[in-house]
């Protein structure tokens, strides 16, 4: 399906998805500065090179898988070091700055509202998604959380999202319709995971272009975006 760039406008303003599933870093908050800086000085600390265009290739990648990528690059740390390592200064930095992204705690309010199901699906690990979920009213705002360090494969295999809807349905205890879920990324790499899980997903750029990485809608950002919004689009697309 061809990305679009603006909101469907049809049926009934009272609809609703039947789960909304985020992704975190990028989605809800913008901490790909954060990374970003701590992968360039974990680097260069070792003598090797690299470089913000270097980390914004990796943006969405597993942490693990990440890991051996900076130990090509010189570092001579083990996988958990890296990881680790990454994890608590980019936590640090967020907890004493959390950027929200625009329309972000907005939508995330409105949905727990209505009693919309949410999960939180992110390829981060648990010491950072707890600073996040604190930012955000803490751990009950999202019904179902799957980071990273839980054992599954990393996006963009479908597992995460997979996992997530499968603990929605679980969580809630009545059958969730997994194509009246939706699904909301940043990354080329998210967005790959979670429509090989058989969800419609909205990409909302943060410092990757989305236009043709395969998202059901692209836009511009969550501002604005309601939960009879997120209903409307899902439905449009079943129609």
């Amino acid at each position: 399906m061809e990305p679009m760039s603006l909101l469907p406008s049809a049926p009934p303003d009272d609809l609703l998805p039947t789960a909304v599933l985020f992704d975190m870093d990028g989605t809800l908050v913008d901490t790909e500065p954060y990374w970003i800086e701590a992968e360039i000085e974990l680097v260069r600390s070792h003598g090797g090179t690299w470089t913000e265009a270097d980390a914004l290739a990796m943006v969405g990648t597993g942490l693990e898988d990440a890991a051996a990528v900076f130990q090509r690059q010189g570092v001579r740390l083990g996988i958990r070091e890296i990881v680790d390592g990454l994890l608590a200064r980019v936590a640090a930095r967020t907890r004493e700055r959390v950027v929200y992204k625009e329309g972000a705690p907005e939508l995330v309010a409105a949905l727990r509202e209505r009693g919309v199901p949410l999960a939180l699906v992110t390829s981060s690990e648990a010491p950072l998604a707890e600073v996040v979920l604190d930012a955000f009213g803490g751990p009950g705002v999202f019904d179902v959380v799957v980071t990273g360090d839980l054992g599954h494969p990393a996006k963009p295999a479908p597992d995460p999202y997979r996992i997530g809807a499968a603990a929605l349905t679980e969580c809630v205890g009545r059958p969730l319709e997994r194509a009246g879920m939706v699904a909301v990324e940043d990354s080329r790499t998210g967005i790959r995971s979670a429509t090989a899980a058989g969800i419609f997903t909205v990409g909302v750029p943060n410092m990757v272009p989305l236009d043709d990485a395969g998202a059901d809608l692209v836009l511009p950002s969550l501002a604005g975006v309601g939960p009879e919004d997120l209903g409307r689009i899902v439905a449009g697309a079943r129609a």
